[in-house]
C-alpha cells in the first residue's frame, strides 16, 4: 500500500483558512489535519509529535503548513518547525500566513514580468510605493521588491509611527532598507504617487487608496497593481482583470487582483505539489513563493 502524504496545518487563529484546507486537498494531499490556536512555544511539541511517528524515510510524505495572519510569527513558528527536526527525523515546512506569501510573490513577478516586457527594465532601482504595507501582503511585497534591489517606500495611511516600526523590523529581520512615508492625507499621497514609477496597492477590501485624480498628477508612474478584488478599486479605474494595459483615464499599465490571483493560485497549489512530489524534505518560504512566481508570470 502506498504511503499517505499527510500535511499537518498550524494556526494562531481560531480556525484554520478553508481556502488554504481546499488548496492542500486539491494540490494531492490524502490528509489535512488542523490545529488552531498554537502558540509559538507549542510548534516544537507538535512537529516532533509528527516526525517521530512515522520512519524516517516517511518524513518527505510528511508536511507542516504555517498559516495565521501575523507575518512575524509565522516566520518564527517556521524557524521553531524547522529547529524542531532530529536528522535523520525531518520532514517538510510551507509557510503562507493568510496567503500573503503566495500573493505578494505573485505580485512583484506580474509587475517584474510587465516592467521587463513593456519598458525593458527590471525591478531594481525603480521607485515603488507601497500602499497597505503594515498588513501581511504589502509586508511581504515591500521586502520581496528591495531584496530584488528597488528603491521601496512604504506608505501609512494612519502616519508614520506604525509604517516606521515595520520598517525596522524588515531591515533587523531581512537586512533590507525600505523608506517609511507619511499617507495620512489625500496631498501626502498625492506627493508619493507623483514620485512613484510603480504604485503597489495591498489594502484593506472594498478601499479605495489612490484616486483617478492622483493617477492622473503622476507622471512618472509606469504601472499601478492592486490586490484588492472587491469594490471599489484600490486604485480607481483599475480593472479587476487588467493584465498590462493602460488604466482607465490614465497611461500607466494596470495589474488588477484577478490577474494577480491567477499566478498566487498556481503558486500555493505548485509549492503544495512540490511538497508531495520531492524525493527529500523541503521547506519553502516568501522566496521560494518568489522564485516560482517568477516561473508562472506572464
Amino acid at each position: 500500500m502506498a504511503r499517505k502524504h499527510i500535511l499537518h496545518m498550524i494556526t494562531p487563529l481560531k480556525h484554520m483558512s478553508p481556502f488554504d484546507v481546499n488548496m492542500a486537498l486539491d494540490a494531492g494531499f490524502d490528509a489535512v489535519v488542523p490545529y488552531v490556536g498554537v502558540g509559538l512555544d507549542e510548534v516544537t511539541g507538535l512537529v516532533q509529535d509528527a516526525i517521530f511517528s512515522r520512519p524516517p524515510d516517511a518524513g518527505v510524505d510528511t508536511g507542516v503548513f504555517i498559516a495565521g495572519k501575523d507575518v512575524s510569527l509565522a516566520l518564527d513558528m517556521f524557524d521553531a518547525a524547522k529547529k524542531a527536526m532530529v536528522p535523520p527525523f525531518q520532514i517538510s515546512v510551507f509557510a503562507d500566513p493568510a496567503g500573503s506569501f503566495t500573493t505578494a510573490a505573485a505580485m512583484v513577478a506580474k509587475v517584474e514580468k510587465a516592467l521587463e516586457k513593456k519598458f525593458e527594465r527590471g525591478l531594481k532601482d525603480t521607485d515603488i510605493a507601497i500602499f497597505g504595507a503594515t498588513g501581511v501582503v504589502g509586508f511581504c511585497t515591500a521586502v520581496i521588491a528591495a531584496k530584488e534591489g528597488a528603491k521601496v517606500t512604504i506608505v501609512g495611511h494612519d502616519g508614520l509611527e506604525r509604517v516606521g516600526k515595520v520598517a525596522a523590523e524588515m531591515k533587523s529581520r531581512f537586512g533590507v532598507t525600505v523608506q517609511p512615508a507619511d499617507g495620512s492625507t489625500e496631498a501626502k499621497k498625492t506627493a508619493l504617487a507623483e514620485a512613484a514609477e510603480v504604485i503597489l496597492t495591498a489594502a484593506k477590501a472594498g478601499v479605495q487608496v489612490i484616486s483617478k485624480a492622483q493617477l492622473a498628477k503622476a507622471g512618472k508612474l509606469l504601472i499601478a497593481a492592486d490586490v484588492n478584488a472587491v469594490p471599489p478599486a484600490g486604485v480607481e479605474g483599475l480593472g479587476v482583470h487588467a493584465n498590462g494595459e493602460p488604466i482607465d483615464g490614465g497611461k500607466a499599465l494596470g495589474i488588477g487582483p484577478l490577474a494577480i490571483g491567477n499566478v498566487k493560485y498556481k503558486v500555493e497549489s505548485g509549492l503544495f505539489k512540490k511538497m508531495i512530489e520531492a524525493e527529500k524534505t523541503v521547506t519553502f518560504d516568501f522566496q521560494d513563493a518568489f522564485s516560482l512566481a517568477r516561473e508562472l508570470a506572464k
